[in-house]
This record gives structure tokens, C-alpha cells and sequence, in this order.
């Protein structure tokens, strides 16, 4: 199976052996703007879930209880206040964590006895605490700030690097898909958008950016080689380094997510840690998209970019009706035989 594998990536490699991922850019633009579509569409049609830090409200916690079934707490508000909204979560296995809209002073008070009675604990054992909107106002706009500032100085010093602007415009464009795609399927799968999902999808920039940074510099490497008579047109080139680069993308993205992924099903799953499944969730969704949108959009938005200059357009033509010479056949095989 290694060997297998080997002799893959070496094919990848030398050009043996292709995936035409620049000719079928069309089609992969398609897919990219319908997922972007859902992600926008379905988390409206569905309604985005912030968490109290975001919106505010009255929370309760409750720890080491009996028997911990969220439909006692729901009864427990009800009564108090029947028209709030209620969210119950079960924390660490045998813990209660309640969130409500803003209750006054006494309606907290008769909130924290109820529970008290509903789960058969001292009223001492029910903790109590308020959030206010400003403070997740407050966090929103420092990581819409952090975010500006963040792709205005990676997209600058891409550009100083690599010598030019549209590898850093497809590298922000592609960073922006996967921005998008991130929070649309994590808001599509119901999990409430709380800080530590905000971390989690900010987290992941990072990462796509470095994958898109691989790629590109194999990227610049290949078209920097190719002088006056290479045979291969700007797209094969770029194509090439994709290739080349495919095997590694796989085993980043697979190594990364997989302890991610085990922080996802075991720490959140099995040991109810509502912290880590938000910002596991979020980097998993991150890092998948990421490595997809290097591959499928960054290097083709690259080549399309290049290839309209005039020097490379006249290049490919070159090699293009090189082709069309070499396959024609000549005129003493076009002769017929007596």
C-alpha cells in the first residue's frame, strides 16, 4: 500500500500522471458560488444561533445533579417565566448550564429555586450570572477589525514575496471563500456561534493561507523555469505544480484534522465539553475547505489572472500551434502508396 502511494506522488510529481484541476476551473467556480449560495441562504432560512455572549441574557449552572434531563429545566423557566427563551445543555456528564433571555432580579431569584427544586439540589448549589449584549457587541467588531487587518498585511506581503499582486488577490479571494463556507456550514449545522467558534474560524486562516502559500511557491517555482522554449502552455505549468503539491495538501490537511477531529468526538461527544466542540467543529470545517478551495480556486484564479498578459499569451499561442505542426501529418505520409 505504501509502495502504492510512493509510486503515486512520484507519478503526480513528474507529470506521469495528472488531475486537470486549472482546465476545469469553470466548473469548480460553479460549485464554489453555489456553496457560497447555501452557506448564506440556509443559515437565513434557518436562523443563526448566538450564544449568550453575543446576545445577552440570564444563565444558570447547576453541578453534579442526579439526574441531569434538560426537560426539568425547561419546565423549571417555564414556570417562572413561561414566554422566555430557553437553552439547556448537559456539562461534564451530570452538570446543567441554563440560558435564558434578560430576567429581572426577581424573576432570577424564582428561576434559581426552581431549578433547586426540579433537580433536587440546595438553592447555594445554583450559580447565577448575567451577560450583557455590549460585551459580545465589544468582541464582534475586535474581530472584524483583527480580520481587516489580518487579510490587508497578509495580502501586502504576499504580493512583496511573490512579486506580484494577483497571486496575493487569489490567495484573499480564495481566504474569503473559505471565511464563508466556514461559518455558513457551521451556523447550517445548528451549533450555537459563540467565542470559542469565533477563535476556532479565525484559527484556520492561518492554516489555508499556509497551504495556498505551498502551492503558490511550487507555483513560482515552475513558470520561473519555463523560459522562451518551453513546451508547456502558462495553465500546464501551474497545473503541474498543483500536482506536484497534491500529495503534500492531502497529508497536511489529514494529519491536522485528525486530532481535531478526536478533540470533536471524543472531548465534546464523550466528555460534554461544549468549548471544545465549537471551536473543534470550527477547525475542522476550516481546515477541510481550506485545503479544497487551495486546489480548486486559488491556483485557477492565479492562472486566470496571468494568462491575459500579453507575454504569456503569445507563449502559449506559440506552443499551441507547435502542437498543431508536430500532429499534422507530413506530406510523404500523406501520400498514398502505389
Amino acid at each position: 500500500m505504501a509502495s502504492r502511494l510512493t509510486t503515486f506522488g512520484n507519478d503526480l510529481y513528474t507529470g506521469k500522471r495528472s488531475f486537470n484541476f486549472i482546465g476545469g476551473r469553470n466548473k469548480w467556480y460553479i460549485i464554489a458560488g453555489v456553496l457560497i449560495i447555501l452557506s448564506v441562504v440556509i443559515p437565513a432560512m434557518r436562523g443563526v444561533h448566538f450564544s449568550i455572549e453575543f446576545r445577552g441574557g440570564s444563565q444558570f449552572q447547576i453541578a453534579d445533579v442526579a439526574n441531569p434531563d434538560p426537560s426539568i429545566a425547561h419546565d423549571a423557566v417555564a414556570e417562572v417565566v413561561p414566554d422566555a427563551t430557553v437553552t439547556v445543555a448537559v456539562v461534564g456528564g451530570d452538570g446543567i448550564r441554563v440560558q435564558t433571555d434578560q430576567l429581572s432580579q426577581a424573576d432570577s431569584l424564582e428561576v434559581s429555586k426552581a431549578l433547586a427544586e426540579g433537580y433536587d439540589v440546595p438553592e447555594s448549589e445554583v450559580t447565577s450570572s448575567f451577560v450583557g449584549p455590549s460585551w459580545g457587541a465589544d468582541v464582534t467588531r475586535q474581530a472584524l477589525l483583527g480580520l481587516g487587518a489580518f487579510l490587508l498585511l497578509a495580502g501586502i506581503i504576499m504580493a512583496i514575496y511573490f512579486r506580484t499582486w494577483k497571486m496575493s488577490l487569489a490567495a484573499i479571494l480564495s481566504l474569503i471563500v473559505d471565511l464563508i463556507l466556514t461559518v455558513g456550514i457551521y451556523a447550517a449545522v445548528g451549533f450555537e456561534i459563540s467565542p470559542a467558534a469565533t477563535i476556532g474560524i479565525l484559527t484556520i486562516l492561518s492554516y489555508s493561507l499556509y497551504d495556498t502559500v505551498v502551492v503558490f511557491d511550487k507555483i513560482r517555482e515552475n513558470t520561473a523555469q519555463d523560459g522562451s522554449e518551453s513546451r508547456r502552455t502558462f495553465a500546464e505549468s501551474v497545473n503541474l505544480a498543483v500536482n506536484q503539491t497534491l500529495v503534500r495538501s492531502i497529508n497536511t490537511s489529514v494529519v491536522a484534522a485528525l486530532p481535531v477531529a478526536s478533540i470533536l468526538f471524543i472531548g465534546a461527544g464523550a466528555l460534554g465539553a461544549d468549548t471544545l466542540r465549537d471551536i473543534s467543529l470550527a477547525l475542522l470545517i476550516g481546515i477541510l475547505v481550506g485545503t479544497w478551495s487551495t486546489v480548486f480556486l486559488a491556483a485557477p484564479m492565479y492562472s486566470q489572472l496571468r494568462e491575459r498578459e500579453p507575454a504569456i499569451r503569445r507563449h502559449d499561442q506559440k506552443v499551441l500551434k507547435e502542437r498543431e505542426r508536430a500532429s499534422e501529418p507530413s506530406i510523404a505520409e500523406a501520400q498514398p502508396t502505389a
